[in-house]
């Protein structure tokens, strides 16, 4: 595999530089982490990873260059790398709401961008990562940015149109659902369980949900009509959800961070 350099280790950053080495693509030692603070760097180089506080340095000899700071630093630190990066280095962001014409107007007109959203799952190897490339990003490219990303999970080729509802399911979607785990697990406190058996039930039941719907095809309600006997405890928890407004928090949580987007 080409040698990649990760132009900030937070949380985005040590989740994709984690997950692509877990997932055996890679080797640590061909990934180059970087972070403004050594301190910070210390994790990074007793995990094997080459580690800088300096990004032009971090990304000379690279042949990919994974951008994962905040949106509002995106512009400073592309025009801060663009000379020091290989003119056939591939340019991979992951910002949110910043645009491929904008990344490619700060990384150098006629080089290779590509605008990715996978989200922190990445770690784990489950994420969900939307990619998008730019007019000079080559099929091969675009090619190496899918295999490197399902290394991680599931990764698909969108357009730019489609990226701000699949970052308010996907990226945002993670806080979403891990919202419900653990509102779920303190009811399981509440009915006497441990915070751990609560946790690790709920975790259990949510991945199965999930499975249902990937392995089954089906819709939702498919497998809730499965469950819900006539006058039984299941449907009369769900009433009660939707009573207090359950769905329609859902929907206005996914709906906020999509309008957060793209306004």
């Amino acid at each position: 595999m080409k040698k990649i350099a990760i132009i900030g280790g937070g949380n985005m950053g040590g989740a994709i530089a984690k997950g692509i080495v877990k997932a055996g693509l890679v080797k640590a030692s061909e990934i180059t982490v970087t972070r403004r603070h050594a301190a910070s760097l210390e994790e990074w180089s007793s995990l094997g990873y080459n580690t800088s506080t300096d990004n032009k340095k971090a990304v000379a000899g690279t042949d990919i260059v994974i951008a994962a700071v905040k949106p509002y630093q995106t512009e400073g630190v592309l025009k801060e790398i663009s000379g020091a990066a290989e003119k056939g280095a591939c340019l991979i962001s992951v910002a949110t709401g910043v645009s491929v014409a904008q990344l490619e107007d700060w990384f150098g007109a006629g080089r290779p961008v590509i605008r990715v959203m996978p989200n922190t799952a990445a770690e784990v190897g489950e994420s969900l990562t939307a990619i998008v490339g730019g007019s000079s990003a080559t099929a091969e490219n675009i090619k190496e940015a899918q295999d490197l990303f399902s290394a991680i999970g599931k990764a698909y080729v969108v357009t730019e149109s489609q990226m701000p509802a699949i970052t308010a399911l996907a990226s945002c979607g993670i806080a979403h659902a891990l919202r419900y785990i653990r509102a779920a697990m303190e009811s399981g406190i509440e009915m006497g369980l441990t915070s751990k058996m609560s946790a690790e039930i709920v975790s259990q039941t949510v991945k199965g949900a999930a499975e249902l719907i990937l392995k089954n095809g089906s819709h939702p309600e498919v497998e809730i009509d499965k469950v819900c006997t006539p006058a039984g405890v299941t449907i009369t928890g769900i009433n009660e959800m939707e009573h207090a407004g359950f769905s329609s928090a859902v929907m206005k949580g996914m709906m906020g961070s999509y309008n957060k987007i793209v306004k």
